[in-house]
Order: C-alpha cells, then sequence, then structure tokens
C-alpha cells in the first residue's frame, strides 16, 4: 500500500509540475510560508475576490476568519461548496463545518478511501485545496486553521492564471463532492 500512495503522490507531483510548465505562459505561482507568513491572509484575500466559483476540499477548518470570508462570499451570490473531513469535523469542537452549514454554504462531510481490507478504518479526506473561478488554485500542506497560522511548520501554494491546471483540481473536487460518506 506504501508504494500506492507513493506512486500516486509521483503521479500527483508530475501533474502539478508539467501542468505548470504548459499552462498558460503568464501563470503565476506564489508561496507562503507558515508559521510566520500568515497564509490565511492570502485566503482571505483571494476568497474576497472571488466572482463565480468557490470550491473548498480541506481536512481542518478552524480558522473562523476564513470561514467568515468564505459565508460573506456566498452571501454575495458566488456558488460556494465545502468538502471537508467527516471525523475530524465530528472531533473538534472549532471546526467550522456547523457554522458555515448555518450561513446556508453547501457542505459535505466525507471519510477518506474506504479499504479493502475489513479490519482497517477508513483513510483521511486529507486534501488541502480550493479552486476561486476557475483559473486561481490554492494547494498545500496548510490546513485551514490558526494553529496553521500561528505553530505549524506548513507551506502554501497558489497559482493565479491556472486555467487547466484549476480543471484538473475542479474533477478531484467533484469526485469528492459526489462520494458517499
Amino acid at each position: 500500500m506504501k508504494n500506492k500512495g507513493r506512486r500516486e503522490f509521483a503521479i500527483c507531483c508530475g501533474l502539478l509540475l508539467w501542468f505548470a510548465g504548459t499552462a498558460c505562459a503568464e501563470m503565476a505561482v506564489q508561496t507562503c510560508f507558515s508559521p510566520q507568513g500568515r497564509c490565511s491572509a492570502h485566503i482571505i484575500r483571494e476568497i474576497e475576490k472571488a466572482q463565480k466559483e468557490l470550491l473548498i476540499a480541506v481536512y481542518a477548518f478552524t480558522n473562523d476568519e476564513i470561514a467568515r470570508a468564505v459565508a460573506q462570499t456566498r452571501k454575495r451570490g458566488v456558488a460556494v461548496q465545502i468538502v471537508l473531513d467527516r471525523e475530524f469535523d465530528a472531533a473538534n469542537e472549532k471546526s467550522q463545518g456547523k457554522f458555515l452549514e448555518e450561513q446556508k454554504v453547501p457542505l459535505r462531510r466525507i471519510s477518506g478511501v474506504k479499504l479493502t481490507v475489513p479490519e482497517k478504518e477508513p483513510g483521511l479526506m486529507h486534501q488541502k485545496f480550493a479552486v476561486i473561478d476557475r483559473k486561481i488554485v490554492f494547494t498545500g500542506s496548510y490546513n485551514w486553521t490558526r494553529s496553521a497560522d500561528n505553530a505549524n511548520d506548513e507551506n502554501l501554494l497558489w497559482f493565479r492564471d491556472a486555467g487547466p491546471l484549476a480543471e484538473e483540481y475542479r474533477k478531484v473536487f467533484f469526485k469528492l463532492w459526489e462520494r458517499k460518506g
């Protein structure tokens, strides 16, 4: 199983590099490293600029500032959909899932892929990405939490004018969205 995970990771990295190299020549890539970078400010800034669509798939979402920006974006009429990890959301009282649902943000909680070995628990829905208006992609190890901003060593990449890359992430998002539990 470890080799399969490594192979999938290598394929994802290869696709990312390929899309970065073949996408529009004007695609820009930016980075943020926490805890010193306050990466949430970059996420909030881009969410506030969203005009048509915001898709979010994150394992841990406890940052209330980002959650408020998402709720406001939805109220402005932007189509917003969120996928969270079911187990993290249920076990963490600071998870923003309930708040976002109260704000009428379409949200699904899912577990990771079910394993074929009966005695094993399902994995995690451990994605950490967002797609904005089919042209901006956020990805990296950065969880959408206060700890990610203030305590953890995490990284965030965002790609602007990244249409082809955004489409690949949209495909993954909608596969997650359609997954049952």
